[in-house]
């Protein structure tokens, strides 16, 4: 087994006259793309939750995760570890620190062990305050006045301020419409595999593969889903549909076991046959950071045998993702419409195939296989 890197020592910044431009260079060095998170906690709040909340918005994410959660803890903690993990982030320097609690102290702490990344801690005062102190008596760490070295650290080895902006940043307003979520409401209901499965390679005998993404439009994609929601699970099940066309039963069978990290694919599973079988789907490299995540996520809020992507009762939540990220599948002629103008209809593929199949004379009409 390969050994494990040590833990980068923490380092706390004395900045001991509140000075404004150790606050400016921090807020400066935050660039995602470069692996840089610059966190500033919200001003009045010492809840361990509302500082998750400013981690994934300092992410790029929508702070609030949709759906219920076990006791009504919403797991924002392990959605931002989960994110952290699979994101190129590397390092985490978070201003006023000497206003932390001990314990939100130490939810950092647990966040650095847990990802590796390199955590800088301000602290506007000239001394560390008791409960700061307290909670990094558990790791190793060093203390800094000097404002160099401060600012190393909030860049690291790339100390470069004059960065190009992230091209796709722009507000998203403009449909994006793939046919591989024209399947995404299917009623096809396969189950997850009770024993061990090894499925081959998708062979595509049944119905054409989803169509290749073009490099721009994978991109899209990929921005709008990171700012779309903070649910690692609801992301990367949208993402999973755009190489798989599969529904969103058939993406529930899926299991963490079940994403392959060295060969780069995904199992899902139909022992019945409603498509194609059980079968591994390769994973488009665009797509691979929401896999990573949400089997992040789902180890940290569950265990192997809960779902890895968004379970059939998360179809609302999903369908409400795809739409605020404004992607959506072919849509009806507008004489054909069932709902109000504006509105995505997701069943339209499955209304037209019923349609046909009524519409055809009872001798062509093959019986069911089951």
């Amino acid at each position: 087994m390969p050994s494990t890197p040590p833990l980068p020592s923490v380092t706390v910044i004395l900045d001991r006259h509140d000075d404004t431009l150790h606050t400016h260079t921090a807020l400066a060095a935050h660039h995602p793309p470069s692996g840089r998170i610059t966190l500033h906690p919200g001003p009045g709040t010492t809840s361990e939750t509302g500082l998750a909340h400013d981690l994934l918005a300092a992410l790029g994410k929508p702070p609030l995760l949709p759906g219920r959660f076990p006791g009504g803890r919403q797991p924002a903690w392990e959605a931002a570890t989960a994110w952290m993990t699979a994101l190129p982030v590397t390092r985490l320097t978070v201003l006023r620190a000497h206003r932390l609690t001990a314990r939100r102290t130490m939810r950092l702490l647990q966040l650095h062990a847990l990802t590796g990344i390199h955590l800088t801690l301000v602290c506007h005062r000239p001394h560390l305050p008791a409960a700061l102190h307290q909670a990094l008596r558990t790791v190793d760490y060093s203390v800094t006045a000097d404002f160099e070295a401060a600012r190393r650290h909030y860049y690291g080895a790339t100390a470069t301020e004059h960065l190009p902006a992230d091209g796709f940043a722009r507000p998203v307003d403009r449909w994006l419409t793939l046919p591989a979520l024209e399947r995404l409401v299917s009623y096809d209901s396969p189950r997850p595999c009770a024993d061990p499965c090894t499925p081959p390679p998708i062979a595509w005998r049944h119905r054409p593969p989803p169509a290749p993404l073009t490099a721009p439009t994978a991109q899209r994609i990929a921005h709008r889903l990171h700012t779309a929601t903070a649910h690692p699970r609801l992301a990367a099940a949208v993402a999973a549909a755009m190489f798989t066309g599969a529904s969103l039963q058939q993406l529930a069978t899926a299991r963490p076991r079940d994403y392959d990290t060295a060969a780069a694919t995904l199992a899902l599973h139909d022992r019945a046959r409603y498509t194609d079988g059980c079968a591994a789907h390769p994973i488009p490299p665009w797509a691979s950071v929401f896999l990573r995540a949400a089997v992040c996520f789902t180890r940290l809020v569950s265990n192997e045998d809960q779902e890895l992507l968004a379970a059939p009762g998360d179809r609302g939540h999903l369908l409400r993702v795809a739409e605020t990220a404004r992607l959506r599948p072919p849509q009806p002629p507008a004489a054909r419409r069932k709902g109000p103008v504006g509105r995505v209809e997701w069943d339209w593929r499955e209304r037209q195939e019923a349609e046909q199949y009524e519409a055809m004379p009872a001798s062509r009409v093959r019986p069911s296989r089951r």
